[in-house]
This record gives C-alpha cells, structure tokens and sequence, in this order.
C-alpha cells in the first residue's frame, strides 16, 4: 500500500465522523439549513468544511511528493503533521468557548504540510530542469 493511501483513508474515515456529527447535530436542534443562529451548530458547520477545503488539496500534494521520488520518511513526517493539523483544529474549532491555541496550532501544521510539499516539488523540478 502506498503511505498516502494509508493515511488518505484515515482523513476519509476522519471526515466521515465529522459529517455525522454535524448531521446528527442538525437533527437534535432540528435545523435543516444554516445555522438558525446556533454557536455550536455554526462550529460544527466549520470545523466540516473546513476540513473538506484544506485535506483534499494537501492530499493531492502528499501523493505528488511521494510519487516524485522523496523518502518515506518525509511522507509520513508530512502527513502526520496534517493529521496532527486537523484533529487539533477539529478540536479546537469545535469548543464553544474556544482556546484558540488548538485552531492556530492546527491552521499552522496544516499550511507547513501544504507549503513543505510545494517547496519539494519546486525543487524536484528545478532540478530536473537542470540535469
């Protein structure tokens, strides 16, 4: 099995949770759109997208990295930093009374993951270029 493989089922099962969790929030305060003015409801709306507009792309630069010739050891250093991205920003973001070290920390492992795989890649090319 390929490391992204791995770890892409793992954000799957991650964003599955999350989008039960927002879905059986919406039935318990019995709110089909929106928010309807809920601060829990709003977090859980964000935490959800918020995961699904950051995981796909960080995954579609892990696969680049690790199918662009870098040692696994750097695939799961990246994808383990994502991970721990996203569970402390879930968390963090989840909590009505929020600590906002969690959504920092969790917002900064992410942005590395993606700004780590973009500086891999630009190097890897330039230096196919060269040779």
């Amino acid at each position: 099995m390929h490391i992204v493989a791995f770890y892409a089922s793992i954000f799957a099962l991650l964003f599955v949770t999350l989008s039960i969790r927002t879905l059986r929030m919406r039935r318990r305060l019995k709110i089909a759109i929106g928010d309807a003015g809920d601060q829990a409801m709003l977090r859980a709306m964000r935490v959800h997208a918020n995961f699904a507009e950051y995981v796909p792309l960080s995954l579609l630069m892990l696969y680049f990295v690790e199918t662009g010739g870098a040692r696994p050891g750097l695939v799961h250093l990246l994808a383990l930093c994502l991970l721990a991205g996203r569970l402390a920003h879930a968390f963090g973001v989840s909590q009505v009374n929020e600590n906002y070290r969690f959504r920092v920390f969790g917002m900064a492992m992410t942005l590395t993951t993606l700004a780590m795989s973009s500086v891999f890649l630009l190097y890897a090319g330039a230096l196919k270029v060269i040779a």
